[in-house]
């Protein structure tokens, strides 16, 4: 991820005016996780062509809060990164895969240098539960630190229930 983009969030990028239906560069801030639940071989939704492509959707359903998340085209570098982290290369088995999403810049599209999406595995990380008193307590601190969870869920994997349960804990 070297030649990754430096992205800032607190500014709107300028192809957020254009309502593409599909994820870009400019919706991806910083790395960002994500669960492919599905992979499927659809028409161009942009209908700017006729091309059919593999299209991911995910499960989750907000990319930020209150900002809807949208399916990815999966060009051929990321198709074949799927291949590698599934071990199939068919897209029915590309089903609850756990991935990172960035932002790559430099990558020649045509005539143009272009950002792109890439995809990578996402990296093993330890599961934290209120039973694991010091990941618990550190992971409350950096929440009240940070003031969001997502610095929290960048380390570890922290269930939906005691995801509510760590923020009620903070907020007492």
């Amino acid at each position: 991820m070297s030649n990754a983009v430096a992205i800032h969030t607190d500014k709107t990028h300028y192809r957020k005016a254009f309502d593409s239906p599909y994820l870009s560069s400019a919706d991806i801030t910083e790395p960002t996780r994500l669960t492919i639940v599905r992979v499927a071989l659809e028409p161009d939704k942009s209908k700017k062509t006729k091309d059919v492509m593999n299209t991911a959707y995910f499960a989750e359903r907000e990319i930020r809060p209150g900002e809807k998340l949208k399916p990815m085209i999966m060009n051929a570098t990321n198709s074949k990164t799927m291949k590698a982290i599934t071990g199939s290369a068919f897209l029915e088995d590309w089903v609850n895969v756990p991935v990172t999403v960035y932002v790559e810049s430099g990558i020649k599209f045509g005539r143009e240098t272009v950002d792109g999406l890439r995809i990578m595995r996402q990296p093993n990380r330890p599961q934290i539960t209120p039973a694991q008193r010091n990941r618990w307590e550190a992971a409350k601190a950096a929440f009240r630190r940070d003031g969001n969870l997502e610095a929290v869920l960048s380390k570890a994997d922290i269930s939906d229930e005691h995801q509510r349960q760590l923020m009620e804990e903070c907020a007492e």
